[in-house]
């Protein structure tokens, strides 16, 4: 049974984040490939080259995803989710394609906004429809396997470099967007939405007077300010890990890369940054946030059997582990200590992760929680886009390493916050 009474099968539930597990995948890997191709783009696009206007288009995407977050999470609790999924994919992967065919940083600059509105459809709607089919002891694994298509997509995303080696910038945008669109297709096939959205024949107006009704609902939640904090604190160093690490990795001496990883050591000093230290850098995030994500979901849908409380315990324990993991990067200039600082990292994250959705469930009815992750996306994606930019005038300066490490601070900040909420239950009832 389901949250609001009807028969959901096992079997159709897994199926559904079986389904979503690749758009997740491109989701992370269409947005982060960019991360690793500063230097192949830049041979045809040299604005590229500059820090601040590399800043601003990694900034860019996520201005405009953050904005448009709160919106989609608002359309996706009235609309059917399995067409929003498969438009966002659709149009998400055309504008990937699309990316290969830029000529100049403008146009480069402008497909990145397109694609943060897109992509903005895709995690409400998908979150929303794991957590509805999931009982609460599966709730949070769910959510955690699917969230592991994000970090193999992101992980995924730092051998661009590589992929750009072989084939050029231009056909590894163009193929990722080839493979998205594809997929859309299966994806329209096989996706099953069973609630029905009367609202989707609604007037306009009456739709509008829904969404502001809801807006009210939602806000009028105290447990929520808290949780909207909670996101967003971890989610400025989690998008400055994603879009600066394999540029703070680059930066590693090469000969002391060689000493660590004996694999490396044919590779001239150019090969050590594109080929490694950037590549690395995903790579070990990723791993370790997939472990940390699973282990994070069995961990909590456990606790919480036990605690209420066992959820919200496990994020704030991986958010814990972030705080060394982002100070060792702020003060160590070892590659070693750097890699195992990543790790650490990624494990937190994960831990936290995949309990972000299933802690909003519990003081959130499932009529808002669409429109509730959307603003939790929204205060997070632009706390991520306002620290991405800031990132980038201290790798200018030459301070990236010190700005990392100092984001341990609001972390530590929304531990303490998060432990203060009393959730009375695990599956918060409409009202």
């Amino acid at each position: 049974m389901n949250e609001s009474g009807s028969t959901w099968p096992g079997s159709q539930a897994w199926f559904t984040v079986a389904l979503l597990w690749p758009v997740a995948l491109l989701n992370y890997l269409d947005r982060q490939v960019l991360a690793t191709l500063q230097a192949s783009i830049g041979t045809d696009i040299s604005a590229v080259l500059d820090s601040q206007n590399f800043g601003r288009l990694m900034g860019v995407f996520l201005w405009i995803y953050g904005l448009m977050s709160p919106v989609s999470g608002l359309i996706a609790d009235r609309f059917n989710r399995k067409h929003l999924i498969v438009a966002s994919l659709a149009v998400w992967s055309a504008v990937t394609l699309l990316m290969g065919l830029a000529h100049d940083f403008h146009q480069l600059y402008w497909m990145r906004a397109l694609m943060g509105v897109s992509e903005a459809l895709y995690i409400p709607a998908a979150l929303a429809l794991i957590v509805d089919s999931h009982q609460g002891r599966t709730r949070s694994l769910a959510v955690g396997i699917h969230m592991t298509g994000l970090y193999c997509g992101q992980a995924l995303g730092g051998f661009g470099a590589l992929a750009a080696g072989e084939l050029s910038w231009r056909t590894t945008f163009q193929w990722l967007g080839l493979c998205g669109v594809a997929y859309s297709v299966v994806l329209a096939l096989c996706l099953r939405e069973r609630r029905v959205a009367n609202v989707a024949a609604a007037g306009f107006l009456t739709v509008l007077a829904g969404m502001r009704k809801s807006l009210g609902a939602l806000f009028s939640i105290a447990a929520f300010g808290v949780i909207l904090y909670y996101f967003a604190a971890p989610s400025a160093p989690g998008w400055v890990i994603k879009n600066w690490l394999p540029t703070l990795f680059g930066k590693m001496n090469p000969q002391t890369v060689r000493d660590l990883l004996p694999l490396a050591a044919g590779f001239s000093d150019a090969e050590i940054v594109s080929k490694v230290a950037k590549p690395l850098s995903t790579i070990v995030i990723a791993a370790s946030a997939f472990f940390g994500v699973i282990g994070g979901g069995l961990i909590a849908d456990r606790w919480a059997q036990r605690n209420v409380r066992g959820r919200i315990y496990t994020g704030a324990i991986g958010l814990a582990l972030t705080i060394p993991a982002l100070l060792a990067l702020g003060c160590s200039r070892s590659p070693a200590v750097a890699l195992a600082a990543a790790v650490l990292y990624g494990c937190g994250f994960g831990l936290f992760d995949a309990n972000s959705m299933p802690v909003l469930c519990q003081f959130v009815p499932p009529r808002l929680r669409a429109a509730g992750y959307g603003f939790m996306n929204l205060i997070g994606v632009c706390a991520g886009a306002f620290a991405t930019e800031v990132m980038g005038k201290l790798d200018h300066a030459g301070k990236l390493a010190q700005g990392i490490g100092w984001l341990a601070v609001p972390v530590a900040i929304a531990i303490a916050l998060v432990l203060m909420l009393r959730p009375t239950t695990l599956n918060c009832p409409d009202f």
